[in-house]
């Protein structure tokens, strides 16, 4: 299907053109997963234990993915039975499990993060640089805004 922009109410409906980008990103950042075994948003679980050295609660990655916690044990589960992560013990907390990325996740995660850029790269193709600088900038702002209204 094809979509005009041509000033319908649509085009002018913030909600309508967010949701219909990201339903782009989404599903040609899948495509470009598929081959690693990924999908966004496990792709996104594996990223925030790569980043995260002494590693992340599976609460902290449902707060920051915007994810229930129960979706976040499934992502979890599925990363750790292919050897992506593992959980261990916090230092800090005895009842709290810490996800970790292992070697083999952080190498997946180099591996598709370039799939991930060339994705990205064509479907925001039609956007400068700096567009896509500001992109970035403006929709992080959005983020931590709801974020901060959040706590």
């Amino acid at each position: 299907m094809e979509v005009r922009m041509d000033g319908t109410v649509l085009t002018d409906d913030v909600g309508f053109l967010l949701t219909r980008a990201s339903g782009l990103l989404v599903r040609a950042t899948n495509a470009a997963l598929a081959t690693h075994g990924l999908r966004v948003r496990s792709y996104s679980a594996l990223l925030l234990s790569c980043d995260s050295a002494e590693g992340m609660s599976q609460r902290d990655l449902a707060e920051t993915l915007g994810l229930d916690p129960s979706q976040v044990v499934l992502l979890v589960d599925g990363l750790a039975d292919a050897g992506l992560v593992e959980r261990r013990p916090s230092g800090t907390d005895r009842r709290t499990k810490l996800v970790v990325a292992t070697a083999a996740g952080r190498e997946l995660r180099r591996r598709a993060q370039r799939s991930t850029a060339a994705a990205h790269a064509t479907e925001l193709g039609g956007l400068s640089v700096a567009e896509q600088e500001q992109l970035k900038t403006l929709l992080g702002r959005l983020v931590a805004g709801a974020a901060a209204g959040s706590d």
